[in-house]
């Protein structure tokens, strides 16, 4: 089996685009998987890493307020989260994650393993749950591998 990650290089070449990652809890991990490939640079664009809520607003222009209601693990802030990786920066299309890895810092309605996946393309911006399985290792690497898999399926 091919690494998808070159399959992703090869279509974004194709169509002369470029990505941009926002990441949360994998903090720089996807854009290191894109960057570990030779080359990448004619398809990898930037990442922003946004830990923080702060950061996520400062850099990405998520609004606070939509923090607030929904909380930074949410649907609302991995579409605003990959929309704002787009508006700032070249990009043609992103992917953004907010999740919780663990071990700590679960909820009853967000526990460990939930990561909300945002992928904005000129079709428009999508979102999607998954809850991972293991310990935080194995949650940013199941996260890194979807968000991936998943801005792939949607090119």
């Amino acid at each position: 089996m091919t690494d998808p990650r070159w399959e992703l290089a090869e279509i974004l070449q194709k169509k002369g685009w470029t990505m941009a990652t926002a990441e949360s809890c994998t903090g720089g991990l996807i854009a290191g998987a894109c960057t570990d490939l030779s080359g990448s640079s004619a398809w990898f664009e930037r990442g922003f890493v946004t830990y923080s809520n702060d950061a996520k607003t400062e850099l990405l222009g998520v609004d606070e307020a939509l923090i607030e209601a929904h909380g930074a693990v949410s649907e609302a802030v991995a579409r605003a989260m990959a929309a704002g990786a787009l508006r700032h920066s070249r990009a043609q299309v992103s992917v953004a994650v907010t999740g919780v890895a663990g071990p700590t810092g679960g909820s009853p309605d967000k526990p460990v393993g939930t990561v909300w996946f945002g992928w904005a393309t000129p079709a428009g911006v999508f979102a999607e749950r998954q809850r991972f399985d293991g310990d935080r290792a194995a949650v940013r690497q199941a996260t890194v591998a979807h968000a991936l898999a998943g801005l792939l399926a949607r090119l």
